[in-house]
């Protein structure tokens, strides 16, 4: 089969490579029928994720249809279509009892394309099937669930839920990438009374105004002034992170008032300056997280029943064979204007 195969840093190819096997009972392989890139993808290409080695297959974003399984897989059976979760789960750890999978001891966590082979592939290995996949009805499409394998639960996990948003509330989002861009989806579930969206391109700017952004600046228009305007000097209620850079981190703890709370989403490769001197006194909370997609089945119920609108998320479609033009489209928004971008099965 072909897969998308990190070469080392900054280096990629769509190659040809063995087919995947059953490697344990808990194992399903899919056939990759929908899938898609995500920024961390290329913070590994970038070499800000040094436990990826050369030759892994990237990806953790898939819909697929289970070819077959595992003995000890009781849940899936060779025609089920399913979502592949970004995050795999042996379910018997400390921490997946908790639904905290992404730091499951057993073996899981963010394993695909990081740890072990993704799914930017024809065909992919899913451990701990029964656990790590959702089963998909015909209500939901290929398209609009694979948004759900990472960038829908990650923005409400780790920075809706993290970031404490509450109805009233006044949110900044730093970022107007796909996971910036579903924070306002997810945030709009909360009722804020205004959502703030802060980003340098236009064409990300008015994709936050489509989805429920009241207001959109750049970082040189001050937002810090835009959202003092609105709230009585006060500043933000919940700033969330969604680049991954040292500017728009620290460029949140400056945007909101004392009492607010940062949640951090993006992928960090370099260190940020933690400025405690102006920030010990204000009663500021500060989030990390991965994502555990506990939140995973009750998006896809929402998805099914109309209550999110994932639409407008891709923008760019290609064939599965052109992965290497897909890459250079998703990374160059600002000449592309590439939000999300799908690559199908032919």
């Amino acid at each position: 089969m072909k897969a998308l195969v990190y070469e080392g840093s900054g280096r990629k190819a769509w190659t040809e490579v063995p087919d995947p096997v059953i490697r344990d009972p808990r194992d399903a392989i899919i056939q990759v029928d929908t899938v898609t890139i995500c920024g961390t993808d290329l913070h590994i290409l970038g070499g800000d994720v040094p436990e990826v080695e050369p030759g892994r297959i990237l990806g953790h974003e898939a819909v697929g249809t289970v070819v077959d399984v595992g003995d000890a897989v009781v849940g899936l059976q060779p025609g089920d279509r399913v979502l592949a979760s970004c995050i795999s789960a042996c379910g018997l750890c400390s921490y997946c009892r908790q639904a905290r999978y992404g730091q499951c001891l057993g073996g899981g966590g963010w394993i695909l394309g990081h740890l072990v082979d993704g799914v930017q592939a024809e065909y992919a290995r899913l451990p701990f099937a029964d656990l790590s996949t959702h089963k998909l009805t015909p209500r939901v499409s290929d398209e609009a669930a694979v948004m759900l394998a990472d960038i829908l639960p990650t923005s409400y996990e780790v920075g809706v839920l993290n970031g404490g948003v509450r109805p009233g509330d006044t949110v900044v989002i730093v970022g107007m990438g796909p996971i910036g861009l579903a924070a306002i989806l997810t945030s709009r579930l909360y009722s804020p009374s205004h959502i703030i969206a802060v980003d340098k391109a236009d064409s990300r700017l008015q994709a936050a105004k489509r989805l429920g952004a009241d207001i959109a600046v750049k970082p040189g228009d001050d937002p810090l002034e835009v959202i003092r305007s609105m709230t009585g000097g006060l500043g933000a209620d919940v700033a969330m992170e969604a680049v991954g850079v040292p500017e728009t981190f620290e460029l949140c703890t400056t945007l909101i008032r004392p009492g607010g709370r940062v949640a951090n989403i993006g992928v960090h490769g370099r260190s940020a300056t933690l400025h405690l001197e102006d920030l010990w006194s204000r009663d500021v909370t500060i989030t990390t997280g991965l994502v555990d997609t506990f939140s995973t089945s009750n998006l896809l119920t929402m998805l099914g029943n109309g209550q999110l609108d994932v639409g407008h998320m891709v923008t760019h479609r290609f064939p599965l064979d052109d992965f290497v033009k897909a890459y250079e489209v998703f990374a160059d928004p600002v000449r592309s204007g590439a939000l999300k971008v799908a690559l199908t099965r032919a």
